[in-house]
């Protein structure tokens, strides 16, 4: 079975998480990207949990693009300026993969 081209409508963009060090030789993590593709994005479920005596609300997501072999749990998904957090990548065959995700809002 197919993945229907018209199902991926939304432009993503994946980043990896690097290493490097700021002007004065301290380490600094930054993310680059790795590559911009079409996407399926669900969100699943939403939940509610307190965290250093704040609310913050984190959101179950799927984030379906077809199969690349470079995709980690490691990285991130930006789209329209949210950043889902990658994880478990689920791939189905050769044709996609999905990416469970959460997004803290």
């Amino acid at each position: 079975m197919g993945l229907k081209a018209g199902s991926l409508n939304k432009l993503v963009t994946i980043q990896a998480k690097t290493d490097t060090v700021d002007a004065i030789g301290q380490p600094i993590n930054t993310w680059v990207d790795v590559a911009t593709v079409w996407a399926d994005i669900r969100y699943l479920s939403g939940l509610e949990s307190i965290k250093s005596d704040a609310d913050v609300s984190i959101a179950k997501v799927s984030v379906r693009v077809r199969y690349r072999a470079d995709i980690k749990p490691s990285m991130r998904v930006v789209c329209d300026g949210v950043i889902y957090q990658i994880k478990a990548v689920l791939p189905s065959g050769k044709v996609y993969m999905d990416l469970a995700c959460e997004v803290q809002q």
